[in-house]
């Protein structure tokens, strides 16, 4: 069985990584433990900062910081990053343009049993819509490792949506991932299907099971919502005729309509968005509320087929 490690904690290692840069300062909303920013107090204690439950006013430090040259990781839950704390990203963050890094955990309803109240599932709708905000959701450890410190690396506003359940390795140590552009990690002529984060991990699992049935589906990684690789989503349409989006977020303003406005305005093929159908999580181990909740590779297995008998 592949190793099982959550993305917040390979994006708290890559950042204890990373550190060494005496220019990097990290904060935190008084749960560094939780999304793993203490492998990176406990190296660098000098430039990590407990802002208390106080996220509005850590995103506006974050900037302040950002403004004087530094760059920064603001880290919290996706609820309370994405949430609570918008109106200090959009205006603080976004419009500035400054080189804040936003590292949210906990994303999706794979949070568990804190239920609907911390299951963010509209946190890549808000962050996508903010102007020159990269979005990015990796997902297993080596990519989260590799996006994080490409993060570090490019200036302006990053949003990373890291999770809190442990999952399998997918991608080989020697994949070259590149912000903006989608790693393709099965090949298929039949229909194409495109997942991020938790999701993806299920969808290759599907695209191996369609395989015994004469399905032969593609599958693609696109790890950086915004901006998006139109090339590798162009010829994933033209090329396999069909294409089947999966993400742990709601299906309106996510992965889905993402993929959707690059479809409709190039190469329309028949499509289906797949994801959380516009309803609010609940309280539940993780691995009941993603069966409840359809994000399993049998669902996808059954969208998938449908999907290719519209294609005709």
């Amino acid at each position: 069985m592949s190793e099982m490690i959550a993305t917040r904690v390979a994006f708290g290692k890559a950042l204890a990584e990373i550190g060494k840069d005496e220019n990097i300062v990290v904060l935190n909303a008084d749960l560094s433990k939780s999304t793993r920013t203490d492998f990176f107090q406990d190296l660098y204690p000098e430039r990590h900062f407990n802002m208390g439950i106080a996220e509005g006013n850590m995103m506006a430090v974050a900037a302040g910081l950002a403004s004087c040259g530094k760059t920064v990781f603001a880290s919290t839950f996706a609820i309370f990053a994405a949430g609570r704390a918008y109106d200090s990203v959009r205006n603080s963050i976004g419009y500035p343009h400054l080189n804040v890094k936003i590292a949210a955990t906990h994303a999706g309803i794979t949070l568990g049993e804190d239920g609907a109240s911390h299951q963010m599932i509209e946190d890549i709708a808000l962050m996508r819509a903010i102007p020159g905000m990269t979005v990015i959701s990796p997902s297993d450890a080596i990519s989260a490792t590799s996006l994080v410190k490409l993060a570090a690396e490019m200036h302006g506003p990053v949003y990373l949506r890291l999770g809190r359940l442990n999952v399998p390795i997918i991608h080989s140590s020697d994949t070259k991932f590149e912000i903006g552009k989608g790693v393709q990690i099965k090949e298929g002529k039949d229909l194409t299907i495109i997942a991020n984060g938790y999701m993806v991990d299920p969808a290759l699992k599907a695209a191996q099971a369609l395989e015994q049935e004469g399905i032969s589906a593609r599958v693609i990684d696109i790890h950086t919502i915004k901006p998006i690789d139109t090339e590798i989503v162009i010829k994933a349409a033209k090329e396999t005729g069909a294409i089947l989006t999966c993400e742990e977020h709601n299906v309106f303003g996510g992965l889905g309509s993402a993929v959707s406005e690059v479809v409709v305005r190039n190469s329309p093929v028949p499509m289906e968005i797949y994801g959380i159908e516009d309803t609010f999580g609940e309280s539940g181990k993780p691995e009941d509320l993603i069966v409840k909740y359809g994000l399993t590779s049998e669902n996808i297995v059954e969208k998938a087929k449908l999907l290719f008998n519209r294609k005709g």
